[in-house]
């Protein structure tokens, strides 16, 4: 009696999903490709190949950064689906219930559907995966610029792991599910698909917070100069404007549609009344996912034209950062340090046969502090703080003359100044107590421009200032620093270019790290060719992640689409049913569906456009920090990327329109 008990629950679980086959399709579709998503990108972390590649810690934490994202992502993805599931099956459970089935034998019937549907799931995600695999491997490999091996490998560890995180998500979504059931009662469970169908109140309270946070994420965004304080106040800005958005969509959505309802000229017409009085009533769940579809957008068009603009960017943020093909640094380098340092570096050159051309080079002591008008303090007195944070350059008056070839007559206590970024009032500089009097300041200076790996730097501010000698630019360096063991000596840049290939160039670079290597100051030799696999990994790998994450997104926004569209069609069903009885005709509802679906569905697209123009001058500066200054470049890749977006997002807008006409007629 057991047996037949056991089979009959399991029969009548595989019935269910049978009959709710258009519904658990696409879920089952949904789950597989997230589970085959997050396998191969912990394929990659895990891989054997990319462990052994060139600077692979940096391949792999980026790597490792994608595996937290798409995991997180699909518990939220999955679990909003499974809601959806469970409230279009409520009336199905309160069926069962009324007909004398107790709620433990509906949660049985629930446990055999949760196994079935998360072993199809887990097992097609992982087949897929597997399959898909090395492809994604020749697809980073292919975008690093490297060769592929032979072979072929299944890491049993993100197997395991990928059917561990699965599983938990399955097991929540049967918990979530249980507890529905178990909370409610049967007249509940029968008229579960019709809550939230009473009219919403407008809630200005909440429409202002959403002005007031989304004004606010905007202001950062814009306001903010300083690439560094971008950095730290981009995450806030990014959370007002998620709270902003929902909250404008769910309060200033109902105001709206309450506002051309009382339009009666517009209103009172086929396709605005039955679209608009039927959005209203159902905007409460409308407007949160209208909110994550807008929210989705923007994170899909940011992702991916950043990181596409980083990898076409590649060539200038290199020369960004080397400005010539060889750069040579020294810390706390005396006159005596400098000169065997530029002697070691005459002598390797010579030996490999090749010359040196157009070098620059510079001595100078830089310090960052805080500035407040034309008085400075160290941070280690004041603390940091991102909107007066400035660095200054200290060389002397001879070095001045030296790199410009333009004599500076300077007295104890006087120095000129070049305003690189940022504004310097009045007429003299106070270095936490130390004054030195402005005598001039340099519209221009030419070598110092040339060494924009310092200057152009990621503060909103950056000074030069000429002291008379090393002794006065000692003093407003140790007035910022009370404690002398901070306090580093002058550092020596000398920048050089070879004209030789890259191979030689690479080679060049080894043999001066070999050279100076025994020197009594620390020297640092790197070269733009030889630093290009360095970039290439970063930004092959961020540009890798920009697709992967952006495609799952994309999917993310399709599912939330459909089953919104699913949803509305369900619930609108016996409106349109009673509508054809008072003579409404199936062309009339096709132009009905058509304008309520496109009434709402370009909003989060426009929306999203909006986020984006907002946030453009602090991602362009965030973007600094990776040596990526192409303005032009970057507005160009944003552009493009929101033009296949939106031609994605039509082609979306035709398959949702057909399914949902499908549903109501």
């Amino acid at each position: 009696m057991v047996a037949v008990s056991r089979w009959f629950y399991t029969k009548l679980a595989v019935t269910n999903i049978r009959k709710n086959a258009q519904t658990y399709f696409s879920y089952i579709l949904a789950s597989s490709a997230t589970v085959m998503m997050f396998y191969n990108m912990l394929y990659l972390l895990l891989s054997r190949e990319v462990g052994g590649m060139y600077d692979s810690g940096t391949l792999q934490a980026v790597l490792g950064l994608g595996c937290y994202v798409t995991g997180i992502f699909a518990f939220i993805l999955l679990l909003y689906i499974n809601s959806f599931l469970i409230k279009r099956r409520k009336k199905e459970f309160g069926l069962f219930n009324i007909l004398g089935m107790e709620k433990k034998h509906i949660a049985r019937i629930m446990l055999l559907e949760t196994v079935m549907t998360g072993l199809l799931c887990i097992g097609l995600g992982l087949a897929a995966g597997v399959l898909f695999s090395k492809l994604a491997l020749l697809l980073l490999l292919k975008i690093l610029s490297l060769n592929a091996s032979f072979g072929f490998e299944v890491p049993l560890r993100a197997v395991a792991i990928t059917v561990v995180l699965f599983g938990a998500i399955f097991l929540i979504n049967l918990v979530y599910n249980v507890f529905q059931v178990h909370v409610s009662k049967p007249i509940e469970l029968l008229k579960g698909g019709n809550v939230g169908e009473k009219e919403p109140r407008t809630k200005w309270l909440t429409a202002l917070i959403g002005v007031v946070s989304l004004g606010g994420g905007y202001y950062i965004a814009i306001t903010t100069e300083s690439p560094i304080a971008v950095l730290g106040l981009f995450f806030v800005a990014v959370i007002l404007v998620i709270i902003g958005t929902y909250c404008l969509f769910t309060a200033g959505s109902i105001a709206i549609l309450k506002t051309l309802r009382r339009n009666k000229r517009f209103y009172y017409r086929t396709n605005p009344f039955i679209a608009v009085s039927g959005m209203i009533y159902r905007m409460k769940q409308n407007a949160a996912g209208l909110a994550s579809i807008c929210i989705l957008a923007t994170m899909v068009i940011v992702m991916v034209s950043s990181t596409v603009s980083l990898y076409i960017g590649l060539e200038d943020a290199l020369r960004n950062q080397y400005i010539r093909e060889i750069s040579v640094s020294a810390d706390n380098a005396t006159s005596d340090d400098i000169k065997h340092v530029e002697d070691a570096i005459a002598e390797t050159v010579k030996i490999r046969g090749l010359a040196i051309h157009n070098p620059i080079h510079l001595r100078y002591a830089a310090i960052a502090a805080i500035q407040d008008g034309n008085a400075f303090t160290g941070i280690r007195n004041s603390g940091f703080n991102s909107s007066g944070f400035s660095m200054l350059m200290f060389i002397t008056a001879e070095e001045y003359q030296r790199i410009e070839g333009v004599s500076a007559e300077l007295s104890e206590g006087e120095a000129l100044v070049h305003v690189v970024k940022g504004k310097l009032p009045g007429d003299t500089l106070d270095f936490g107590g130390y004054t030195l009097s402005i005598r001039g300041r340099l519209d221009e200076m030419k070598t110092i421009g040339e060494f924009s790996h310092l200057t152009n730097s990621m503060l909103a501010q950056c000074y030069v200032i000429v002291t008379a000698d090393e002794q006065d630019l000692n003093r407003a360096r140790q007035a910022l620093n009370e404690d002398e063991k901070w306090l580093q000596g002058f550092q020596y840049n000398y920048l050089f270019d070879t004209k030789a290939d890259r191979q030689a160039q690479v080679n060049l670079v080894s043999s001066l790290q070999y050279k100076l290597k025994d020197l009594s100051v620390p020297v640092y030799v790197e070269g733009r060719e030889a630093s290009k696999n360095e970039f290439m990994s970063v930004y092959g790998v961020l540009f890798f992640l920009g697709l992967f994450l952006g495609a799952l997104f994309i999917l993310g926004t399709v599912l939330i689409i459909y089953y919104k569209q699913i949803s509305e069609g369900f619930d609108d069903k016996e409106r349109f049913a009673i509508m054809t009885k008072v003579g409404l005709s199936h062309d009339e509802i096709k132009k009905t569906i058509r304008f309520q679906v496109l009434s709402v569905f370009y909003l989060p697209l426009i929306m999203a456009v909006i986020h984006i123009a907002a946030a453009f001058p602090a991602i362009r500066r965030m973007l600094v920090l990776f040596n990526m200054t192409n303005a032009p470049l970057y507005a160009l890749c944003t552009a493009l990327t929101i033009l296949v977006f939106a031609v994605c997002y039509a082609m979306i807008y035709g398959i949702t329109a057909r399914t949902y006409y499908r549903i109501v007629r």
